[in-house]
């Protein structure tokens, strides 16, 4: 019988000491099934293998997008670039149309592309976990770019760019 997780702090000491650590910032993008595109800001995105090349990202369950995900043949991976914060807020947003007045092009599966982001991981949706409140993606990379940008950090709470 699994027993139940013991932990002697609270949620936000963890969020607070976990933000200690400086991550990249990504838009996650796919299509959903009436062919509306839908993105999500996430910094959980990080390599796992490169012989397949695989990398691995996650899906808070109470995500509106989490359905899309779990069922979408491809997703990208969109590694935003330091002048692109504003692609950060945005689709971290839950309202409104995400991609007005964005010129993305179709990747893998018709998936979102945008532009000016620093590297582009066009995937296959290849497998997926239970993570505790989250979903773990696991994407088999089909196609990557990248472009000589620095990209955008997010550390302390705050989007930050590199000196």
């Amino acid at each position: 019988m699994n027993q139940p997780y013991q932990y002697s702090f609270d949620p936000r000491s963890l969020r607070d000491a976990l933000g200690e650590f400086a991550t990249g910032v990504t838009v996650v993008t796919a299509r959903a099934a009436d062919g509306q595109p839908i993105g999500v800001t996430i910094n959980s995105f990080a390599s796992v293998s490169l012989e397949p090349p695989l990398v691995l990202w996650s899906l808070g369950l109470q995500s509106p997008s989490l359905a899309v995900f779990e069922s979408c043949s491809h997703y990208a991976v969109n590694v935003l670039a330091a002048d692109q914060s504003e692609f950060a807020q945005r689709f971290s947003q839950s309202q409104g149309d995400r991609f007005a007045g964005i010129e993305w092009k179709d990747g893998a599966g018709a998936t979102p592309i945008l532009p000016g982001c620093c590297a582009w991981f066009e995937c296959r949706n290849e497998m997926r976990y239970p993570g505790g409140d989250h979903r773990i993606f696991v994407g088999y990379v089909e196609n990557l770019r990248r472009e000589e940008k620095l990209p955008l950090v997010f550390h302390g709470g705050r989007y930050r760019a590199l000196a």
